[in-house]
């Protein structure tokens, strides 16, 4: 039998043939929702990295595949609510509006959370020269009342009020490359709602194990 590690060298890897590929749905209401409130995950399938502190290029993990990190929001300034999205080349810049995720499972089309989409620019900002790199960063705006179901070990903070907890300190986000000539992004945004479309969240009581065993 081989063993194998999910994270190597400060990036996920997968056992061979087997690919990540989660919903925005499974991504916010899985695992984003699961980190905040420290259930066991899959271990380090998302590996946690300051992703705007570094170049997406710099960032672990192939550069061809999309690549996911759990992140935490630094403040710009030490009052202030603007988040600091500059590294040493560049920095993200929002476009569009942020689109909600909904929750399949639950009525009146009640958001889990929220999609904002990144572009990198190289340079300092407001200038700066637009790249091909892009990110979608997803955000947790309700725990949901399953926060007390079944399939996961049960803590006393499971059962408190969403404000008993930073929804915003954990983030996790998607990079990739959109490479020239080709219709990436709008791919992935299509794959991504195909899959969302009627499908239902599946809980997983994850083992917090740093290996698996074949």
């Amino acid at each position: 039998m081989e063993k194998f590690n999910f994270v190597r060298d400060g990036m996920s890897r997968l056992p061979p043939g087997f690919r990540f590929q989660p919903t925005e749905e499974e991504l916010v209401f899985q695992y984003l929702r699961g980190k905040i409130l420290s259930w066991p995950m899959p271990a380090s399938v998302i590996p946690e990295v300051n992703v705007c502190k570094y170049d997406p290029w710099d960032l672990p993990g192939d550069m061809e595949q999309e690549r996911y990190f759990f992140s935490t929001k630094e403040a710009k300034y030490p009052k202030g609510n603007r988040v600091n999205r500059a590294s040493s080349s560049g920095f993200w810049k929002a476009t569009g509006l942020d689109k909600q995720i909904v929750s399949s499972t639950r009525k009146n089309n009640h958001a889990v959370g929220m999609k904002k989409t990144l572009v990198f620019y190289r340079g300092k900002a407001p200038n700066g020269s637009r790249t091909d790199w892009v990110m979608h960063e997803y955000r947790l705006v309700n725990l949901g009342e399953e926060t007390t179901d079944c399939n996961f070990p049960q803590t006393e903070n499971s059962a408190q009020h969403n404000s008993s907890f930073q929804l915003d300190k954990w983030v996790v986000c998607r990079i990739f490359l959109k490479k020239k000539g080709t219709a990436t992004a709008e791919m992935t945004e299509t794959w991504t709602n195909e899959n969302d479309r009627g499908a239902q969240p599946r809980l997983f009581d994850f083992m917090a194990r740093d290996d698996i065993v074949f």
